[in-house]
């Protein structure tokens, strides 16, 4: 429910611009527990990203599910995100899958309808025991997620290969509904890279930090769309 447990002198958190995301999670929860707030502060379920420390942190949302009582733009059927709660402005959407030589892939739009990638799951191998994914955006190599899981949750995400400061990220993204959010189960950590790259981490498919800044961050959320679908 929108606003539960809202202190009467907090405002709702603003939306930020989804192109400053570097890194969000799914979840209902705008502002945690600390010492003067007892119960974390919930909101509608969306794409959010933590901003601040102490009684300033928030999770602020970038990218809205369609709205439970929808409007005429946001009751189209398929996977879709808006830039605005009330479902107004259409964000991105994911076609329905197309089966091509053991991929199943699905193109991925702007708000205007222009394709602009695509999201591929590719069946397992013989001897592989888990499908892969690949993101493709133009302009640049194909988006491989990795086989090889990392074994130590959100700091081995971070520390292999960067530092303090995406350390602290991620950490606050895994701290979201820790409280009383929507805060799914710790999973391992899946590397995403370009050719070499890393592009982009993930944990399970509700967490997510960007390190490319040309990767575009509505096909990592059609991405966090689809698994969370």
């Amino acid at each position: 429910m929108f606003g539960k447990n809202r202190h009467v002198d907090e405002p709702p958190v603003p939306s930020i611009p989804w192109t400053d995301v570097w890194e969000f999670a799914i979840g209902n929860e705008e502002r945690p527990a600390t010492g003067q707030r007892k119960n974390p502060v919930l909101g509608l379920r969306a794409f959010r990203v933590p901003h601040g420390g102490g009684m300033q942190r928030v999770f602020a949302p970038c990218a809205f599910f369609p709205p439970e009582t929808p409007t005429t733009s946001s009751s189209a059927p398929g996977l879709r995100l808006y830039e605005d709660a009330e479902g107004r402005t259409l964000l991105c959407s994911l076609d329905e899958p197309e089966e091509i030589k053991g991929e199943r892939r699905r193109y991925v739009r702007d708000g205007k309808g222009q394709t602009i990638g695509t999201i591929r799951r590719i069946s397992p191998l013989k001897h592989a025991l888990k499908p892969t994914w690949r993101i493709d955006q133009p302009g640049h190599s194909e988006i491989v997620s990795s086989e090889e899981w990392a074994k130590g949750g959100p700091k081995e995400m971070v520390q292999r290969g960067a530092g303090k400061f995406l350390l602290g990220a991620i950490q606050a993204v895994a701290d979201m509904g820790a409280e009383g959010g929507d805060q799914p189960s710790k999973s391992r950590v899946l590397e995403w890279r370009a050719d070499g790259e890393l592009v982009m981490t993930s944990e399970g498919h509700r967490r997510f930090l960007i390190r490319a800044s040309w990767l575009d961050r509505r096909l990592a959320f059609a991405y966090a769309l689809l698994r969370d679908s």
